[in-house]
């Protein structure tokens, strides 16, 4: 038995190899496409090592290659009747658990790559969820900020004039990412309305309540980043109370994490924007940054004019030079390295957690791995959102409405069972303890096992 066992690890490794190997070689120039997917594969000996049936049917190589990509022009009209042209994409990467399900992106950083990392994260995130929702991401190099609404309406609506094609309530469900918010899911949901003719609420996700959007769809994210945080605390009998912790960004996903962290009783020291961070000895207050970010759309640096205490700092990567018990990442893909890693360490955090797509490099997530830091990747810590989006698409063809209460109970509960199911699987392959390979692995197969009961295709 024990032979059999070693010669299926062997195998299972070798097939992993040749996969990744020919991944590379097909897509050279798309690094956090291929980051994305170094990270996923490599957890997964153990599956291939119990379960050879998924290499007879070739599932890694399949899994690794979006079912679509879609790359398209948007040409749109400025305020000074300048025509100004975009690109925009949507990549469809798997449907086997459900419709496509996935933000759109507006960032100048947007690329094919981007899109990819983000698709195929998203598989695995959706099929944590529990909910009948496949992978799936697009967006455009377009950048709304310093836009009028005027010239923001008129690219979403050249957008969704061509990306309307590709979606539908039972065939891919967009909803709102980076740049992406409310306003203008609003603007592409009237524009499609207007291209079809017909009511089809659960075509976009991330409305308005009140216009076919739920009630605790904007602080999902960041309430459901917690949830899972407080389970990791109970894990180790702790829990918020008292705690210090530094937020990176201060968009959605931040604001909410801070709002949630502090009424379990912790103390937020710290949160930032993209030109720099600041921090608050006397916890942040909230009520100031939702005043800045949220009303007034301005720099995260004018929190001084309202906390003259506090401190600003140039930069954001330097955040992570306080010290804390919890660092939960909510801007961006790889605002962590491995010295930044190391730093948290050095300080005594002994929690992080994800809130943004890949926040943490490679290096970093294996320094916490190596070092007793639990780790909460963003796959499993950060699925609240997308979570609360599939219960939008629920109330949408049911009709429903669902008061805040509901829907939040619901990402609770959803929280908690991709917790439970993470740290299962990482017991059952080997490696208790280990959530990214918990997360990998519990999603994974959910996929896996569709793929195969669908044969070839």
């Amino acid at each position: 038995m024990t032979t059999v066992l070693v010669t299926n690890e062997s195998r299972a490794k070798e097939y992993i190899d040749e996969v990744f190997s020919q991944l590379k070689q097909k897509n050279s120039h798309q690094p956090e496409f291929l980051q994305a997917a170094e990270e996923i594969l490599f957890s997964l000996a153990p599956v291939f090592a119990q379960h050879p049936e998924y290499i007879e049917h070739n599932i890694l190589a399949r899994i690794v290659e979006p079912d679509r990509i879609v790359s398209f022009r948007v040409a749109w009209q400025d305020d000074n009747n300048q025509v100004q042209v975009n690109r925009g994409y949507r990549v469809q990467f798997n449907n086997v658990i459900g419709p496509y399900k996935g933000g759109l992106r507006y960032h100048p950083t947007v690329n094919e790559s981007i899109m990819k990392f983000l698709a195929f994260e998203q598989i695995f995130k959706n099929a944590l969820t529990g909910q009948p929702i496949g992978g799936g991401k697009g967006g455009s190099d377009f950048n709304p900020k310093g836009k009028s609404d005027a010239e923001i309406m008129r690219f979403c609506q050249a957008f969704m004039t061509e990306l309307y094609r590709h979606i539908g309530p039972d065939v891919d469900v967009p909803a709102g990412d980076i740049g992406v918010g409310a306003r203008e899911v609003g603007f592409l949901w009237g524009q499609y309305k207007r291209i079809r003719g017909s009511y089809e609420a659960g075509v976009l996700t991330g409305k308005k309540p009140g216009y076919g959007g739920s009630l605790g769809r904007k602080e999902a994210t960041g309430y459901g980043l917690i949830y899972f945080v407080a389970e990791m605390l109970r894990e180790k009998n702790e829990s918020f109370l008292n705690k210090t912790v530094v937020v990176s960004g201060s968009g959605n996903v931040a604001i909410y994490a801070i709002e949630k962290a502090q009424a379990y009783g912790a103390k937020v020291v710290a949160c930032s924007d993209s030109a720099g961070y600041i921090y608050d000895s006397e916890g942040i207050d909230l009520a100031v940054v939702k005043e800045i970010k949220e009303l007034k759309g301005d720099r995260i640096k004018t929190y001084l004019n309202y906390r003259p205490n506090a401190e600003y700092h140039e930069g954001c990567t330097g955040i992570w030079n306080i010290p804390c018990d919890i660092a939960l990442p909510c801007a961006t893909q790889n605002e962590i390295n491995g010295d930044a890693a190391r730093t948290l360490i050095a300080n005594g955090t002994k929690f992080v957690a994800e809130g943004a797509n890949m926040p943490s490099d490679l290096e970093a997530i294996n320094e916490y791995l190596a070092n007793d830091i639990y780790f909460g990747p963003g796959k499993a810590a950060n699925a609240g959102g997308v979570a609360v989006s599939a219960l939008e698409m629920a109330q949408n063809s049911g009709r429903n409405y669902w008061s805040f209460n509901k829907v939040d109970e619901k990402l609770q509960d959803i929280m908690k069972d991709i917790y439970t199911e993470s740290k299962e699987a990482a017991e059952k392959y080997g490696t208790p303890g280990n959530l990214v390979v918990g997360s990998n692995i519990a999603g994974f197969v959910k996929v896996a096992n569709g793929m195969v009961a669908e044969g070839v295709y």
